[in-house]
């Protein structure tokens, strides 16, 4: 077994059909793990499931009928979750509407803890001291520094998966679980199309990148195998910005 190894390992990566869950989930399955994604909608996951060569699982994971349906579709120990499925909401502070904020925290946070609780049997069963399972939140840049656009529950909700990361990371460490999180910068997903889809906006949103571009998907994949793999076994509770050295 290498430093970097993730083979055989069984992975659920949530929010998986698109952005940054698909850029993990197909690091993960070209390392040779067993891959489970999810996403609400059924076209787009079988889609990537098909495409990446992985299992597909269409759960919307802000109810619990979604955390169950993905839950019971994965069998026996779960080495790693990865909870990266999310949303975001932009608007003007005056008409920032209260839908936003219960929409981003039941998606954003109580989708994290709730999934997690629910797979903690199939966690346990995996842990042991020497490779304990992982728990990997995908929070944000904007849940560290006070982003310029107006997305307020967005960046409260990112900073609360941080708490949240390091208060299960403290519980959970006598059980042989580690729980970190990782914090894009500018990445293309869906949520940042509306500034990278224009080459004018994504110059300029990569050079105020200290190193100068934007995020690839083996950038975002590695951080989140070096935290599944041997590599990153003593390492749990910490907030990884995976940014380009923005937070810096």
């Amino acid at each position: 077994m290498t430093l970097f190894s993730v083979e055989g390992k069984t992975v659920v990566v949530t929010g998986g059909s698109r952005g940054i869950g698909r850029m993990i989930a197909a690091g993960f399955v070209a390392a040779g793990a067993t891959v489970h994604i999810s996403a609400r909608k059924t076209a787009e996951v079988e889609k990537t499931a098909a495409e990446l060569g992985c299992f597909g699982v269409p759960a919307d994971l802000s109810t619990p009928e979604g955390v169950e349906r993905l839950v019971a579709a994965v069998d026996g120990p779960l080495h790693v979750l990865v909870n990266n499925a999310g949303a975001t909401w932009g608007a003007p502070l005056e008409d920032y509407p209260e839908s936003a904020f219960d929409k981003l925290w039941n998606i954003n946070v109580k989708g994290v803890f709730y999934l997690t609780q629910k797979f903690l049997p199939q966690l346990r069963e995996a842990a042991t001291a020497d490779d304990p399972a992982r728990v990997i939140n995908v929070g944000s840049v904007d849940g560290i520094r006070v982003p310029a656009l107006p997305t307020y529950a967005y960046s409260s909700t990112k900073s609360a998966v941080h708490m949240l990361t390091r208060h299960l990371a403290r519980h959970l460490a006598p059980e042989h679980v580690t729980v970190n999180a990782i914090a894009p910068g500018p990445f293309d997903s869906k949520m940042m199309a509306f500034a990278l889809d224009d080459p004018a906006t994504r110059q300029s949103v990569a050079s105020s990148v200290p190193l100068g571009r934007i995020g690839r998907p083996d950038d975002m994949a590695g951080a989140a195998i070096f935290l599944s793999s041997r590599a990153g076994a003593y390492l749990t509770g910490a907030v990884i910005p995976v940014d380009g050295g923005i937070t810096s």
